[in-house]
């Protein structure tokens, strides 16, 4: 069974200013587009075809470069979209925010934390907020497409918050001010989403 471009819940422009309605248009339509597509092409004819994008990443061979970065863009992506919306931004309730407070003693400590990993991770990648199993987060970053479903990328748990820091996510708007742009992120942070997939995981 073919892995499908999942189709946005808001449209383009939904997230201007914080990431830019051209910028989403290439991001989408067009990066994430072509991992689907190369990830269909790596996993044809194989046993891969019937598994799920997280079995497929959890037991994958790191020495396949093809399946290791299509198969990453693929899954990465589909959390990053679902991380978003234009009624986003504000603090997490509930669960979610009393792991936060109990890991790093503040949404606003979490924040510097996460927002270092998204900043220090030279050239492209990607900064997570994962959760154990137990309710334990997490904040750690993956070089290129990896992340941390995959053997020995080191950092654990289930990535339930993913921030882009390849630069088609945001150098048409931020040039090189990939701080700004990772500060803007959390004006558009959709916190429900968040949480349910921290509860699902946790």
């Amino acid at each position: 069974m073919a892995f499908t471009l999942p189709a946005l819940s808001y449209s383009n422009d939904a997230l201007e200013p914080n990431i830019d309605a051209k910028t989403m248009e290439i991001h989408h339509g067009k990066h994430h587009n072509g991992y689907t597509t190369k990830l269909n092409t790596s996993i044809e004819g194989s046993d891969l075809e019937n598994k799920s994008i997280e079995e497929i990443l959890k037991n994958i061979d790191m020495g396949n470069a093809a399946l290791r970065n299509n198969g990453g863009g693929y899954f990465n992506h589909c959390l990053f979209w679902e991380s978003m919306s234009p009624n986003g931004g504000g603090l997490p309730t509930g669960s979610l925010l009393e792991a936060i407070n109990s890991a790093f003693g503040s949404f606003d400590s979490f924040k510097d934390a996460f927002s270092k990993a998204a900043a220090t991770r030279f050239g492209s990648g990607w900064a997570w907020l994962c959760v154990h199993s137990g309710g334990e987060v997490e904040v750690c970053s993956s070089p290129n497409q990896d992340n941390p479903l995959m053997p020995g990328v080191g950092c654990g748990g289930y990535p339930i918050l993913g921030l882009d820091v390849w630069e088609h996510a945001y150098y048409l708007n931020y040039q090189n001010r990939r701080p700004d742009y990772i500060n803007s992120f959390f004006n558009v942070i959709n916190w429900e989403n968040v949480s349910k997939s921290y509860n699902l995981r946790s």
